[in-house]
């Protein structure tokens, strides 16, 4: 289960995730961005509430933060130590900025 709460301001969209970012939901999440990502040259994840990410829910962020590297930029916040974790052992911590 994913809810995924968009909140639009100008060229700025942040992007809440609660519950789990898997194979099951990542499709979902990438569907809203397709969607979303036209004119914004800031993305903002809050992953406060991301609970566990697969490689699919990873697959999904690298491409959004290729989309963002031609149009603007991305940051990754409030990830749970576990998420960090994945980020580090995959090398993600090396290509997402994450505050």
């Amino acid at each position: 289960m994913l809810n995924i709460t968009k909140n639009a301001n100008g060229n700025t969209l942040k992007i809440i995730l609660e519950g789990r970012l898997d194979t099951t939901t990542a499709p979902q999440l990438e569907a809203q961005l397709q969607d979303a990502l036209g004119s914004v040259t800031d993305l903002k994840f809050d992953l406060e509430k991301l609970e566990y990410i697969s490689s699919a829910g990873l697959r999904v962020l690298l491409a959004s933060q290729k989309i963002m590297n031609k149009q603007g930029t991305m940051v990754i916040s409030n990830a749970s130590a576990e998420v960090k974790e994945i980020f580090d052992v995959t090398g993600f911590s090396d290509i997402l900025t994450i505050e």
